[in-house]
């Protein structure tokens, strides 16, 4: 009986030894990533991926925008459709608090229109057409040095703009509030024409069926 009693307690501190170094091997919880742990990679969309910096060089995740209609639009400040910033603008305030979050991403490969520093483009956006809305630090959009996020909308079949390379300063891609890339414009379509506010409207939810017109207005 004494012999079956040891053989039982040592059988018990096996078990207790095996488990304890199992959890120990298995390392510490990560708490860095509990929002993406609880989401799920997989259900993050492609277009919100992407990492970036602000104007001021401060990193960005778009993941930041979820749930947000979204804007994405190059921008020079010497070039002739430069004016399209006070349409910008006009729009963010009448859609931010709707939900729609406009994204501008100075860039100099069309003419070397846009040759300023972060102060400067910031300056001259602020003291020309009072811009509220996210700068973000300048990229190439074309090229061999495309910036990941632009890798990824040139691809994409799109419409009425079609797939390809950027073709101008200006050119516009509209993302619904689910992350999916709903419509792509050409430069000198303006922000206010009535596509572009048809596809804004559509992006937030706010369009009717019959008329196009925005819920409420």
């Amino acid at each position: 009986m004494r012999i079956d009693i040891a053989v039982f307690v040592m059988a018990v501190c096996a078990v207790v030894a095996v488990t304890s170094g199992f959890a120990a091997s298995a390392g510490p919880r990560d708490e860095g990533s509990t929002d993406d742990q609880k989401l799920g990679a997989s259900t993050l969309p492609k277009v919100l991926s992407f990492e970036t910096k602000t104007l001021d060089g401060k990193p960005k995740k778009l993941k930041d925008y979820r749930g947000k209609a979204l804007l994405i639009v190059n921008v020079a400040s010497r070039c002739g459709l430069t004016p399209q910033y006070r349409d910008l603008q006009e729009l963010h305030e009448r859609y931010a608090k709707k939900g729609l979050a406009i994204l501008a991403f100075p860039c100099n490969q069309f003419g070397g229109q846009e040759p300023g520093t972060p102060t400067e483009i910031a300056s001259f956006c602020e003291e020309n057409y009072g811009v509220e809305f996210e700068l973000f630090e300048k990229l190439n959009v074309n090229g061999e040095d495309r910036h990941p996020l632009y890798e990824y909308l040139t691809k994409l079949e799109t419409k009425p703009q079609k797939k390809g390379d950027i073709q101008w300063n200006f050119e516009k891609f509209v993302v619904d509030r689910e992350g999916n890339v709903i419509a792509r414009f050409h430069p000198r379509v303006k922000p206010k024409d009535r596509p572009m506010i048809r596809a804004i409207e559509k992006a937030l939810g706010t369009e009717t069926e019959e008329t196009g017109v925005e819920r409420g207005e």
